[in-house]
């Protein structure tokens, strides 16, 4: 089974990958982009194709590993 796993900086939480990315498409004249908020895309095989015991085995990947909880959300996603 294939997975997906996106972590994204919760929302108040500053980036400042983010606001670089967005002056540098400024820069490059490409208009129309109000903000950018940059994150994280992991995608994985698994060797299981119980879709509960994969998504219970991600969530844990995410909680301990993964995402910093504190200051990053995080969605599964199994395809």
């Amino acid at each position: 089974m294939k997975a997906r796993v996106i972590v994204t900086l919760k929302d108040g939480i500053l980036d400042p990958q983010g606001k670089a990315i967005e002056g540098a498409l400024k820069s490059l004249g490409i208009d129309g982009i109000d903000s950018v908020r940059q994150g994280k895309i992991f995608e994985m095989e698994l060797a299981t194709a119980d879709r509960t015991a994969a998504a219970g085995m991600l969530r844990g990947a995410c909680e301990k590993l993964l995402a910093n909880q504190v200051i990053e959300n995080f969605q599964v996603e199994l395809l």
